[in-house]
């Protein structure tokens, strides 16, 4: 009987580690460079959206791309659908929850999205690091808006050897309703194109 039960408890501990494998093992492919921004994608574990990735080294240090990214004086100009922004909960370096209605162009219903955001620091790499994923049981979903739950997003900035500040962002949304997956993956290259070059303008001026 002990022998059953350690044959099943390897098969299980067997599939877990080939499930770990296959997901970790997925790359990123790099899709495409613009204005300094070099853009990549990958497919996920049971997920028809895929993921980005952006990447770019910008003059700067990290008081001042820390006074753009993870700043809640500073969310107004992030995108220009946003018609509604309520910051429900902040503390300094460790998170902000925030609630968003993103303005839809008819006939597509309007989204909205309850987020919180991480913001860790390791003093040791002086890597920062800000991760967004969506925040349940705070507002109630409305009937007119349909509520974004598939969405992860996250920036990491760090300082590199010849003085230049690397930023990466990477991150994956489903939009859902209607929106067919096909088409997210199709625009999905000019969103971290569109958003780092936004703060790139901010923090070179």
């Amino acid at each position: 009987m002990r022998l059953k039960f350690f044959l099943v408890f390897l098969t299980i501990l067997f599939q877990q580690f080939l499930f770990a494998s296959r997901l970790n093992g997925q790359s990123w492919i790099f899709q495409k460079e613009r204005d300094g921004i070099k853009v990549y994608t990958r497919n996920e574990e049971n997920n028809p959206v895929k993921s980005y990735k952006g990447e770019m080294d910008i003059h700067t240090t990290m008081e001042a791309i820390s006074e753009v990214i993870g700043n809640i004086k500073s969310f107004d100009w992030w995108d220009v659908s946003m018609n509604e922004i309520n910051v429900l909960g902040y503390e300094k370096e460790k998170f902000i929850r925030y609630y968003l209605i993103y303005d839809t162009p008819w006939p597509i219903s309007d989204r909205d999205l309850c987020v919180e955001s991480l913001i860790t620091y390791d003093s040791l790499t002086g890597k920062r690091t800000v991760r967004a994923t969506p925040l349940t049981g705070v507002i109630p979903e409305k009937p007119d808006l349909v509520r974004i739950k598939n969405y992860w997003q996250q920036w990491t900035m760090q300082i590199t050897e010849n003085g230049m500040m690397h930023i990466t962002l990477e991150g994956s949304v489903d939009p859902g309703g209607n929106i067919p997956a096909w088409l997210v993956n199709m625009v999905i290259t000019d969103t971290p194109i569109n958003i780092m070059r936004k703060v790139r303008n901010k923090v070179e001026g």
